[in-house]
Formats: C-alpha cells, structure tokens, sequence
C-alpha cells in the first residue's frame, strides 16, 4: 500500500454537508501538503468534492478558503521550508495566499457522481441512510476500474452489512469522525468481518497523520458513542415522561437538561444534545439500531411527536443552533417546546419553581468550563459525589440515577463484545463528547 499513491486521487460524497466539508478540508489539506513535498512535484493530487447542489459547493469553497487561510498562518515554518525554491515568494502573506491556492487548486466541486469514478479513495458523509449509501456504493463500484476503498462516515450502520449488500468485497470501513472533523480529536474505527488489512493501515496511517486519536469499535450497530448516546438519551426522555406525573412536560424536559447538565458537570444537557445533533438524525439512528437488539427499545415515541409537529433543531449555515425542543437565544436555552400548546414556554415562567424543586446545586460545584481544564478532576468527582449521596434532593436523586444508568449502559457496550475495554468507552465519551468524567468510574 503506497499512501501517497492512494490519496492521489479522491472523492468526498456529501462534501457540502456539515461532516462532509470538515472530511474535505482535513483531506485537501494533507494532499496538498503531499504534493509540496519534493519526492511528489510534478504528481497531480485532486479531490472531488461531490454533492447535490451548486449553491452548496459555492458555500463550501468558501468556507475551505477561510479556513485554510486560518491554518496557513499557523504553519509558517514548515511552508517556507516547502516553498524555499520559490524566489518569488518572499514575505509570509505570498506564502500564505501561494498556499491557499495550492490547497484549493486540489479542490473540484461538482454535482456530478461520476466524478467519483476514476477515484482510488471514496469517503462518504451522506445522509444516514442504509439503503442510500448501499445504492451509491453500488453505483460507483460497478463502473469505477480501481476497485477503489471506501472510508464511511456511519455512525450507526455496521459496516459488515454495508459491505456485504453493496458487494465490495472488503474495501470499505468504518471511519467515524466527531462533529466537527476539523476541530474533533476522535475517530472512531470500525472493520467489517473481512476489511482488507491493507485498507486498515491506510486508515490508521491517514488519522495519524491527522493528528486524531482512534478508538476501535467492533462493528455493532451505533458502534461506541452512538450506543452509549441513544441509551442515554432515551433514559433523559423516560425520566422527563415520569415526571410528567407531576409537572408538565415542558418543565420536567427543562429539569432534565439541567440535571444531565450541571449535576453531571457535562458541556450541555442531554436535551440539549439531541437539539445539537438533531431529532430526525436521532430518531434515525434509533431506528438504524432498533433491529439489531431485539432485547432492547431503541425508540421514544416523544421524539417522533416533535417531528411530527417539524420541531428538528439541528444547525444553521452559519453553525448557530436552531430551536429544537429547546429555544435558543445566543446559543443558551431560553425556553422549551410545549407540545400540550404547540408552542415555546419562556424559561422566566418556570425556572424558579423548577430549581426549587430540584433543590440547591451540591456545594462542591462547579461549572464544566471550570472542571474541563482543572488537573484535580479525581478530588473534585471524588467530592461532588460523596456531597450527592448525602444529599436529600430530587435534583441530587435524579443525577445519581442518571449517573448509575450511564455507567450500565458503559459496560454493556464492553460486555456485550461492541467497545474492547472500559478504557475505550471512556475515551470516547471523554474525547467525543467533551464529557468531564467517563461514565465507567468508581464515584458511582
């Protein structure tokens, strides 16, 4: 397997999309730095960027040049080692614009399938959809005279079937980026029962020479982050349904958040994240997941009602948060989504009366800003769990049942062969998630 070989030529499904361009940036990049190289001058390396609409390619072209802008500045030292036969350029602005235009110039937006056609590298970022990827894979390997390797983007969807049903003989894997690629230190990576050894080490080379920290998952559907994810946002949605016995649904929704948040020192709420996320792509993966657990319910038919009534948070263009079940206003929740009233229920009605019944955050608090960079997280966890089990509040109550189900769900994906080690669900959950303390620890 020569690496540089198989990046020259290369496409990128769904490039306009919000993983898809941070794919096609991260990759642009590396093959462009590739071409700088001298043993490589006078080889052409090309990245089709594939996806449905014009306008988005616009947008996306865009985007790739403000940030490869940003990361030119940060490279100085190693662009004009690359560029030190290049007399004409002198001062570092005629480096960086040189090198903006290098990374671009590799660049070929297009709506066009076809393109992927003569390609040896096909990564794909599409919709979350089983039988849409098995038709493109299909289309594209049935004309394309490589047998070219494929780099799914699927977090949820094992990667065994999509091979199987698509018929490409072990050339695809599983190569999950975290939202957003660019910035996400995680991949997480996932074989099918006969992924091609070769393709293996072209994956591990490529994430290594990204700079990301791979975590392998065996290849069950939802893998690590997505298993551990729906398992815990379905427990958020039954406990904000059972408080329903005694407040309405928006509040407990509101308490919920807060609980998953504040009391489990975590960057948003659990409601909050599936805002981020999306709830189509939520219900989505549910449904992806549902049938390979036949022991489980991997559903919530209180999701299903906001879709129906078209609540789907998600992001904007700009990357600013769209109202889902919660309402935003500069990113912060300011309300909840009355399904009752078909309406959003301003927080400055209820969020008293809910953190009175909640009770007082524990003493030893403190804010995830605060938690994520400190060194002491081991005394600060230690302390904050000990103060919640002395704790006679039913905020203190529904964060340690929170806490406890997280931890189960954990070692379920260990022991039921999907993550290898604790280890492994931790670092997902540390590194993915941006969570302060892995759910398999000893405070619970």
């Amino acid at each position: 397997m020569d690496y540089d070989n198989k990046l020259e030529r290369v496409a990128v499904m769904g490039a306009a999309g919000k993983m898809g361009s941070g794919i096609l940036l991260l990759t642009s990049i590396e093959m462009a730095d590739l071409s700088l190289k001298p043993e490589n001058r006078g080889r052409t390396f090309t990245i089709q960027a594939i996806d449905v609409s014009d306008e988005a390619l616009s947008g996306l072209m865009k985007y790739l040049r403000a940030q490869v802008l940003r990361i030119a500045e940060k490279k100085m030292v190693w662009l004009r080692l690359m560029y030190a036969d290049r007399a004409d350029l002198v001062d570092n602005g005629q480096i960086i614009q040189q090198y903006v235009f290098d990374v671009l110039n590799v660049v070929r937006p297009t709506i066009r399938i076809e393109a992927a056609y003569d390609c040896h590298i096909i990564f794909e970022a599409i919709k979350e959809d089983p039988d849409l990827k098995k038709k493109i894979f299909r289309k594209i390997d049935g004309v394309n005279p490589h047998k070219p390797w494929y780099l799914t983007n699927t977090s949820s969807i094992p990667i065994s079937e999509l091979d199987r049903d698509a018929g490409l003989d072990g050339r695809i894997i599983g190569f999950h980026f975290y939202n957003p690629p660019a910035v996400q230190k995680l991949v997480e990576l996932i074989c099918a029962k006969n992924t091609a050894p070769l393709l293996q080490a072209f994956a591990l080379e490529y994430a290594e020479r990204l700079g990301k920290l791979v975590v392998r998952s065996n290849d069950k559907a939802g893998f690590i982050g997505n298993g551990h994810f729906m398992r815990d946002a379905l427990h958020g949605i039954s406990e904000a349904e059972r408080l329903t016995a005694e407040v309405p649904l928006y509040e407990a929704v509101w308490m919920i958040n807060k609980v998953s948040q504040d009391y489990l020192v975590r960057p948003m709420g659990i409601f909050q994240l599936i805002d981020y996320v999306g709830l189509d792509v939520v219900n989505y993966i549910m449904q992806v997941m549902n049938p390979h657990f036949p022991g489980e319910e991997i559903h919530s038919p209180m999701l299903r009602s906001y879709l129906e009534l078209e609540i789907r948070g998600g992001q904007n263009s700009d990357g600013s948060q769209k109202d889902g079940i919660l309402r935003y206003e500069k990113g912060r929740p300011v309300g909840v989504y009355d399904l009752a009233s078909q309406q959003y229920i301003a927080a400055e009605h209820f969020r008293e009366s809910c953190e009175a019944r909640l009770g007082p955050l524990p003493k030893s608090f403190q804010p995830w800003k605060q938690v994520v960079a400190s060194k002491m997280k081991d005394e600060f966890f230690a302390s904050l769990f000990q103060e919640l089990k002395t704790m006679d509040t039913a905020g203190a109550r529904l964060a340690l049942k929170y806490a406890c189900r997280s931890k189960e769900i954990g070692q379920q994906l260990v022991a039921n062969g999907i993550a290898r080690t604790d280890e492994d669900v931790n670092t997902v959950l540390l590194t993915g998630f941006f969570h302060t303390l892995g759910p398999i620890n000893n405070y619970v």
